[in-house]
């Protein structure tokens, strides 16, 4: 991730890292990664909390969408997240596939598809509208 500052942004803080998200690619039109869910992402019933999702969400799209404008000076943040939860989960791996719809001056609009591995089923998608702001210091 050439021009982001020396933080690994799927590590950077506790509550990213126990999403369990792994990013295997990023470029500033593409995130790529997966997530093994079990136990610790339940809710008191059972099964994955949708928060989970929402975070894994905009995790990949705000790392894409930093790739995009690092060169810049700039960093993404998010400034809405609308995450839909298609059928419920309790363990398994999801691919997490982040993509940009429109990447502005200003502004970029990022689409995440979590889909189950074991047969292709998309579990959640989300939508991101990011803002592109100054890194400190550049």
């Amino acid at each position: 991730m050439s021009g982001l500052p020396s933080v690994d942004p799927t590590t950077a803080s506790a509550f990213t890292t126990a999403t369990g998200l792994e990013i295997t690619e990023v470029t500033g039109t593409r995130v790529a990664g997966h997530v093994d869910l079990g136990p610790g992402h339940h809710t008191p019933w059972g099964i994955v909390h949708g928060g989970v999702y929402c975070a894994i969400v905009e995790s990949a799209a705000s790392v894409g969408a930093s790739a995009a404008v690092a060169d810049r000076g700039q960093f993404a943040v998010g400034v809405s997240n609308q995450t839909d939860f298609l059928r419920p989960m309790t363990a398994g791996r999801l691919d997490v596939l982040a993509e940009p719809i429109q990447q502005g001056r200003t502004l970029q609009l990022w689409t995440v598809t979590l889909t189950r591995a074991e047969d292709g089923k998309i579990v959640a998608r989300g939508q991101m509208r990011l803002q592109n702001v100054p890194l400190r210091g550049a």
